[in-house]
């Protein structure tokens, strides 16, 4: 796992500085802090920038930029690619040699003899930059599902990209001007979906894609993948059984490949099914007892997984370890807006950031549980938007003057905090329903937008970076659809940057063998009933490994990687939350109207309602615009 960077120069009158190249690459020590290197073309146009964490092939032959035999062509990659062993042999079947045992080396060779369509043979997580010295072009590329990011800046002399955006940033000519077009997205979603951020002029990669960036500038892209659904009521009959076995192949297949490591590894552990599947595989084709680590919070039951965790690591022998969160982690958030480039409105990067951080002292590569949900339909929104589909449309009423009589919800995940969602929404479209489900502000969100903000609000369509996604799966099932758009959008935009963002930060390196690609492409495959049947979840995966899942982990409910905010916030960090949102200095007013702000504050600490969602995403708002001066200072 690495951090790669560099620019391209289309002026002749302004080549590729290599300070400029060396300050963007020393942004992303944390990403590779074991080895670092630089290349910059004979003739100015290109530099490459690199950060290494050395996984395989420790030696300082398998360093980046790496060029081949003839010097025309170097490439920085960051990530995994986990079919490089069969590649590599095929390749060398056809008179390629090899110097070192490195993957990197294998793109290398690759892009030899397929040029820009390398990309279509890799299979992993991974972003690349191939500089083409004899044809003078730019080659970015990123994997399938959007693991590993990839950020660039383009306008008529230069075309710039990092790994993460602050990377970008060191370069002098690159602006850190905040585009107001992204604040709707970023206070709906909790993040800015790609391939927008939050910045002017800045794009990220989209998942599953290939630019190329010619001599003149000019620049074309392509999708090289897409995960397919098949139309509803196309599907043969599948054999219940054989398709549980097929699971159970592939799933061991993809965890067995993610094993390959010249340094130690582990497992985060939830305590849930997904997370307790992975461990289990581990702990069969491992000698040695798997490591894996888990995290709680102190004072708050119903976000607390460290008894499951404990609980299967003693099924499996593991050596535990457990880390425990008290509220003054909040006080992680500086740091973390500084990983994400900017605010992140899902407040589990907390724990995900802290249990990195205890498990980097033990290994160095972790396997987890990520995607299971996606893939196999493990979101009670899910079960929730199908429900809506069958209930008739005057059923929200009733429901809603029902729920006026109960108290309010405790926190967020309280059955009766989800009713009162359900019942908002239930009559929406199925996907515009499943979104606002998922939001942080809906359609209120207008109203705390000063007057100048609030037009792009409430033309914002929660659905339109979609896209070609609405498209192609116009004739699936509802569960299919849910399970595309979600593949597409939060996948990718939430799930996989808190991921990335929060392991590379303490330069660990996660892998995701439930988002393997084999394994994704066959269970988008399987009948809707095989994934969600009853109100029971992930029923093939369930099945395929009921001999290692325990009961009580089975029978035990979702409960999600989240942080107890409501209670925080009306607790310990009460004088957190009002002096950071209220202050008279408090920078969010150029975009937010104080009056609502303070409405929202005073609600959620009189208890009147349960905000802690939203003040969450608020106050990392407020701080990254506090820290952003000091950012384009630096």
């Amino acid at each position: 796992m690495c951090g790669i960077c560099g620019e391209v120069s289309f002026d002749r009158a302004r080549p590729v500085s290599a300070d400029s190249v060396r300050a963007m690459r020393e942004q992303l020590v944390h990403r590779g802090p074991d080895a670092h290197g630089i290349f910059v073309s004979p003739d100015g146009m290109a530099g490459l920038g690199f950060r290494r964490l050395a996984i395989i092939d420790l030696s300082a032959e398998a360093n980046q930029p790496m060029s081949s035999r003839d010097g025309s062509i170097h490439v920085v990659f960051n990530g995994e690619i986990y079919n490089f062993r069969g590649l590599r042999a095929e390749l060398a079947a056809r008179g390629r040699a090899f110097h070192t045992q490195s993957d990197t080396e294998v793109i290398v060779r690759l892009y030899e003899e397929r040029g820009a369509a390398f990309v279509d043979a890799i299979d992993g997580m991974f972003a690349i930059a191939v500089w083409d010295g004899r044809q003078k072009r730019l080659i970015l590329a990123r994997d399938r599902a959007g693991k590993k990011p990839l950020f660039y800046y383009r306008d008529a002399r230069r075309v710039v990209f990092g790994s993460e955006i602050k990377a970008l940033f060191a370069h002098p000519e690159v602006p850190s001007k905040v585009d107001v077009a992204a604040l709707p997205p970023f206070f709906s979603c909790g993040y800015v979906p790609h391939p927008a951020t939050l910045y002017c002029g800045i794009r990220q990669l989209d998942p599953a894609s290939v630019m190329t960036v010619d001599p003149d500038g000019r620049a074309s892209e392509r999708t090289y993948w897409r995960l397919e659904f098949p139309p509803a009521g196309s599907l043969p009959a599948v054999d219940a059984h054989a398709a549980r076995d097929r699971v159970r192949e592939l799933v061991t297949a993809a965890v067995d490949r993610r094993l390959v490591s010249d340094v130690p590894l582990g497992a985060f552990l939830s305590g849930g099914v997904d997370s307790t599947v992975v461990v289990g595989v581990m702990s069969r084709l491992t000698r040695q007892p798997v490591k894996t680590f888990t995290i709680g919070f102190e004072g708050d039951a119903a976000y607390d997984e460290t008894a499951a965790a404990r609980q299967v690591a003693e099924r499996f022998k593991t050596d535990h370890h457990e880390f425990r969160v008290k509220p003054s982690a909040v006080h992680l958030i500086d740091r973390l807006i500084w990983h994400h480039d900017g605010p992140f409105g899902d407040s589990s990067a907390i724990p995900t950031y802290l249990v990195s951080e205890l498990t980097r002292q033990h290994v160095t590569v972790v396997l987890t549980g990520d995607g299971g949900d996606e893939v196999f339909a493990g979101y009670l929104r899910f079960r929730a938007a199908l429900a809506a589909e069958r209930l008739p449309r005057g059923t929200a009423a009733v429901l809603g003057q029902a729920l006026r009589f109960l108290p309010d919800a405790p926190n967020e995940r309280h059955l009766v905090a989800r009713a009162r969602r359900f019942a908002r929404f239930m009559n929406l479209p199925l996907l515009a329903r499943a979104a606002r489900w998922n939001s942080v502000f809906q359609d209120d969100l207008a109203s705390f937008l000063q007057p100048e903000f609030a037009e792009g609000a409430e033309a914002f369509d929660p659905l339109a970076h979609l896209g070609s996604e609405l498209w192609a799966i116009r004739g699936s099932s509802p569960l299919s659809q849910l399970l595309a758009a979600n593949f597409a959008s939060y996948l990718p935009d939430d799930l996989l940057v808190k991921t990335d963002r929060s392991t590379m930060a303490t330069s660990l390196e996660a892998r995701s063998p439930l988002l393997d690609t084999s394994l994704v492409e066959y269970v988008a495959t399987l009948p809707d009933a095989f994934k969600l049947q009853r109100g029971r979840t992930k029923g093939i995966l369930r099945d395929a490994f009921a001999d290692l899942i325990p009961l009580a982990i089975d029978r035990r409910p979702k409960t999600g990687f989240g942080v107890p905010l409501d209670a925080w916030f009306r607790g310990e960090l009460r004088d957190f939350v009002r002096d950071t949102l209220l202050a008279p200095s408090a920078a969010s007013r150029e975009y937010l109207r104080p009056v609502r702000l303070r409405e929202l504050v005073d609600d959620h600490q009189a208890g009147r309602a349960n905000h802690g969602h939203r003040l969450w995403t608020l106050v990392c708002f407020e701080r990254w615009l506090q820290l952003l001066p000091a950012w384009r200072r630096r």
